[in-house]
This record gives structure tokens, C-alpha cells and sequence, in this order.
């Protein structure tokens, strides 16, 4: 569009809604109040819009279709289960789950490429409604036979280690960022850092003595068990952080949504 089209819009939304929805400061224009809740309740029409699509071109008489995201940890180690009891339920349903960072599935909520998403990052509540789902402890590991002191550690005491952690975007990473800087410490102080978004990559990486890091509890509770990693005592952790089902705020389907966290995750294993 040229820049007079787009002028011609801003003044016809401003005239249709009869406020002001932007402000300029020099050459920058920004959203006022009423701008950023017209664009919040865009997106919720625009993601209903898709979602209504998907169903009015769905299969007569079967289940409607789901289409969710989830965050790495939750994907991988925690919604199986879940998801296993919900498809011995309703076996012929339509579900497609994508496993993504915090950052990807929010945009795609925002895109209506999917109705809903199981998150451990952050996220801004007044763009989403949701549901806590649980509270997960996350803490520090290392293989099993990784040399460090004895006792209770400070973060200052690992800062001579390689760490091991989730690419930027990633809900893990967010939360230990924000651990670590209750403590006036950063990623960058670290001896090292590695960056992997595989968690399967980090935990081999780990057991094999390539440095520690940081997981929830879900995703090493088998090398744990097993004795191939152990936790590591540190001054501050664990800490607990929800794994949190949401949706966009404002979405006509909002009922719909409470019902499938009620029967998605309130249920682990298929003979509940």
C-alpha cells in the first residue's frame, strides 16, 4: 500500500470507532491504549476466523479438529500421556500438535494457525487467556560423574563451566534468564556457552561431560532414575515455573477451550 492508502485508513478507522488509535512522535507512529485493544481484538477475530474455517470444512459427524502447540519440555515429556488418554476417548480425532519454542507457537496463535498452545515461557497476559496447568521444578544437572565441588553451590561457583541451553525464543532459556538475574547474574558470564534447541542433543551433551545445564525435572527424570545425570545443589534452586494452557483473549471459542484443557490435561493416561 502507498502511504497516502494508508493514511486514508488510519482516518477511516479513527472515524469508525471514534477514537484515537495512533499517535506520532516525529516520523514513528505508535499504537494509544485504544489502538493496542482494537489490534488485540483483530487478532482474536482473525485466529477464530481460521479456526472456524477449519471446522466448517471438517468431516461431517467426527469430532472437531484440534490443532495445538506445545512448548519443547511439555511436547515431549509431559503431553504424551495426556494426549494418548484424549485419543482413547475419541479415536477418530483430527489433531495435529506442534512442537515449537514459547516465541513460534505465540505467533502462530497470533496467525490462527492453531486454536491453542501449552506454553513454560512467558507471555503477555493481556493478549491471552489462560489456565495454569501445573507447577514444574527446574534446576541444574550434570552427568553423573562431572567434577564439582561437594555441597550446596552459588551460581558464582559454575560460572568456570560451559553451559548448555535452549536457543533464544525457547520458554527454558526465558526462565533461566530470569533466575539468573534475580541473582545479578547473566548467560554471558558463564565460562562458555553452547546453544541447542534440541533437548535431546543438550542431555547427551551433558551426560557426556561437555558442560552442565539447566532443565525441568519432566525432561531428565529418566537419566536421573537411571543415574546417567544427577542435580546439581544450587543456592536459589529449584525453582518452580507453571507450564500454562492459553488461548487469544477475547476468542468466541473460549468455552470450547476450557473443555479440552479439561479432558486434554486432566487426564494422563488413557484408562482414566
Amino acid at each position: 500500500m502507498t502511504q497516502p492508502a494508508v493514511t486514508r485508513h488510519i482516518h477511516f478507522l479513527q472515524d469508525y470507532y471514534g477514537v484515537k488509535l495512533f499517535t506520532y512522535e516525529g516520523k514513528r507512529l505508535t499504537l494509544t491504549p485504544e489502538g493496542e485493544q482494537l489490534r488485540w481484538a483483530a487478532l482474536a477475530m482473525c485466529h477464530d476466523e481460521e479456526k472456524l474455517k477449519r471446522e466448517l470444512q471438517g468431516r461431517r459427524g467426527m469430532d472437531r479438529p484440534i490443532r495445538f502447540g506445545a512448548t519443547m519440555s511439555i511436547g515431549e515429556y509431559a503431553m504424551p500421556a495426556h494426549l494418548s488418554g484424549y485419543l482413547s476417548r475419541h479415536p477418530d480425532a483430527d489433531i495435529y500438535m506442534a512442537v515449537d519454542n514459547t516465541q513460534h507457537l505465540l505467533d502462530a496463535l497470533d496467525r490462527g494457525d492453531l486454536d491453542f498452545a501449552v506454553v513454560e515461557g512467558y507471555f503477555t497476559r493481556s493478549e491471552f487467556d489462560s489456565i495454569p496447568w501445573s507447577s514444574e521444578p527446574f534446576f541444574c544437572v550434570c552427568a553423573a560423574n562431572y567434577a564439582l565441588p561437594n555441597g550446596t553451590l552459588s551460581i558464582e561457583d559454575l560460572l568456570g563451566e560451559n553451559l548448555i541451553l535452549r536457543t533464544p525464543g525457547s520458554g527454558s532459556r526465558e526462565v533461566l534468564v530470569h533466575a539468573l538475574a534475580e541473582q545479578n547474574c547473566y548467560v554471558s558470564d558463564f565460562r562458555h556457552t553452547i546453544q541447542i534447541s534440541d533437548l535431546h542433543v543438550i542431555k547427551e551433551l551433558v551426560k557426556n561431560g561437555c558442560g552442565i545445564t539447566f532443565l525441568y525435572g519432566r525432561a531428565v527424570a529418566r537419566e536421573l532414575e537411571e543415574g546417567s545425570l544427577r542435580q546439581v545443589p544450587v543456592q536459589g534452586f529449584p525453582i518452580y515455573h507453571e507450564f500454562t494452557f492459553l488461548w487469544r483473549k477475547g476468542s468466541i471459542f473460549e468455552s470450547e477451550f476450557r473443555s479440552l484443557f479439561e479432558e486434554l490435561c486432566g487426564f494422563p493416561q488413557a484408562n482414566a
